[in-house]
């Protein structure tokens, strides 16, 4: 299955398995007698969500917001849009964001500016991935995974145009695959 595209895996299926599981118990410690709503960032961040919900000892509940900024190409437009947005409040909350990779950092940055101005209890960041070298704003990021290089990288839920989202490990892509690649 894709073999033909993929350039090189960065991070295993076995290492984002253990990550997920070293992430899980580190929340799961913080919020300790505490319930946290879990918000993913649709798309990419369906399978790290579900992963990290499974490996979590601690009550939750999940809901999603998916947000546009990039398009189908391989960097940020810098616009953010709502295209889904919460399904319940989060006022008195303990909201976890669950983010798949976070390059240039606006459109989470943008992201939980939103949220706070909705009144939480607190709100901490999750990352599989991280590209410091990419960022163009701070932001603050409690769990995160594993820093990259800054790299496009498919896998794991991350795409380039909807595709390789399935695959179980992080790679790159062929050169030409992709604009910039």
């Amino acid at each position: 299955m894709y073999d033909d595209a993929i350039d090189k895996i960065l991070i295993t299926e076995d290492e984002i398995r253990d990550k997920i599981g070293e992430m899980a118990k580190q929340i799961s410690a913080d919020y300790d007698g505490r319930e946290i709503r879990m918000v993913g960032v649709l798309k990419g961040a369906f399978m790290v969500i579900s992963d990290l919900a499974r490996a979590l000892s601690v009550p939750l509940s999940i809901d999603f917001m998916s947000v546009a900024s990039y398009g189908s190409g391989t960097s940020t437009s810098g616009v953010v849009r709502i295209l889904k947005d919460l399904d319940r409040d989060v006022a008195g909350q303990h909201v976890l964001v669950v983010e798949d990779v976070i390059d240039s950092g606006l459109t989470l940055n943008w992201l939980l500016r939103n949220l706070r101005a909705r009144q939480p209890a607190s709100i901490e960041v999750a990352a599989l991935l991280r590209k410091p070298s990419a960022a163009q704003v701070e932001v603050p990021v409690k769990y995160v995974g594993f820093d990259l290089e800054n790299v496009f990288v498919v896998g794991y839920g991350l795409d380039y145009a909807e595709q390789y989202r399935n695959l179980p490990f992080i790679g790159t892509l062929k050169p030409g695959i992709a604009p910039g690649t």
